[in-house]
């Protein structure tokens, strides 16, 4: 059965290479497939018309394509769009498109649920389950090139996905290796073929890795920074207390692939949190000497928060102060909230399925299958 064959998707160049030779093909062979994968988009052996159709009959038997499955896609009223996309293994994650006038951007997961429980965010109060691997991390751009019918990779920069957020669920940093096999496939010139400056990766600031992060992949750095001293972020992040304030800032100040390009503060808006005039004020203080731009966002609610949005007042005078001070402040407008798709708001479906599928079994007097299972 095909889901019993190794996938070639999510092998960097040596790996592919390493299975043609399994099979007792030349490594030029790899080129080919990359080609055929990662340009052209093909997931079927039979397609890829340059291949002798002994070697497409060979390769079918030992090797697939695979996607992940789309078990369930939405597009709110403003054209987000949602997949919640199913692995072999039965875990699920979400990815979003989010477009702009005519292009837009697909934020990533990188695990499935989060382990950092930052109290704002809705994915966190979803646990760890595992990381992802390349193959799924790649998959995830692929599910999407697929939904708009983008291959071949497009080569004249008129793409409607033309950029990548890691803001996904998970924490990057925290799957580094795998996050980066994934990027330098996305990123190779001759397949997907997305530059590094169209790309952005989110971290909630795991210090000892954003230095590699920079010198390996070169891509763009945001920083969840979400409070301007220690006594707040600790609370609302708890990662904040391994790696406070001031070894973030310095981690920020040396991040190689920073030159003239500016880092992204991310700073979600909490009412009677963060938000006051002094809190901009110290925002300004604490970035001093990094080439930054910050990027303010509603608290986007939902239930069980313990927090609450900031007035759009605050909000307006917050970022008018930072532009008065020359930093670029804007508010981002949310989207996709109607399909739980906004910053903050993934947390995968199947979790929300469960629970509401349990409650109706109970109601209906069937146990738990789970309980029956393990009792």
């Amino acid at each position: 059965m095909s889901e019993n064959l190794k996938s070639l998707v999510g092998l960097s160049r040596e790996q592919l290479a390493d299975e043609m030779a399994s099979i007792g093909e030349k490594p030029f062979r790899a080129k080919q497939l990359w080609h055929w994968m990662y340009h052209q988009g093909v997931t079927d052996f039979a397609q890829m018309s340059t291949l002798a159709k002994p070697l497409r009959e060979k390769l079918a038997e030992h090797f697939v394509v695979r996607r992940p499955e789309v078990s369930r896609m939405q597009t709110s009223t403003d054209r987000t769009r949602k997949w919640l996309l199913k692995f072999h293994d039965g875990n699920e994650a979400e990815t979003v498109y989010i477009p702009e006038d005519d292009r837009g951007a697909v934020c990533i997961s990188s695990q499935v649920g989060c382990t950092l429980t930052c109290k704002f965010c809705h994915t966190g109060t979803q646990l760890l389950v595992r990381n992802l691997t390349p193959e799924e991390i790649v998959g995830q751009f692929m599910v999407a090139r697929d939904s708009y019918e983008e291959w071949p990779s497009p080569m004249d920069g008129g793409r409607l996905i033309s950029n990548i957020v890691m803001m996904g669920m998970g924490e990057p940093l925290f799957n580094y290796e795998n996050v980066a096999q994934a990027l330098k496939i996305i990123m190779d010139g001759e397949g997907i073929s997305v530059s590094k400056r169209r790309i952005t990766l989110s971290t909630s600031g795991v210090v000892p890795m954003m230095k590699r992060c920079g010198e390996e992949l070169g891509v763009n750095l945001a920083v969840s920074l979400h409070a301007v001293t220690d006594e707040v972020r600790d609370h609302i992040m708890p990662i904040n207390k391994k790696y406070p304030l001031v070894e973030l800032m310095k981690a920020c100040r040396d991040y190689p692939a920073n030159n003239a390009r500016r880092i992204t503060f991310e700073y979600v808006m909490l009412k009677g949190v963060n938000d006051s005039l002094a809190d901009a004020r110290a925002l300004i203080r604490l970035t001093q000497g990094i080439p930054a731009k910050f990027n303010l966002i509603p608290f986007n609610k939902w239930p069980g928060a313990e927090f609450d949005c900031s007035e759009m007042s605050d909000i307006r005078k917050f970022s008018d102060y930072l532009f008065e001070q020359g930093y670029s402040a804007p508010i981002r407008q949310p989207r996709g909230s109607d399909i739980l798709a906004a910053c903050g708001q993934l947390k995968s479906d199947s979790e929300r399925q469960r629970c509401i599928q349990l409650k109706e079994r109970l109601a209906a007097g069937i146990p738990d299958e789970h309980q029956s299972a393990t009792a």
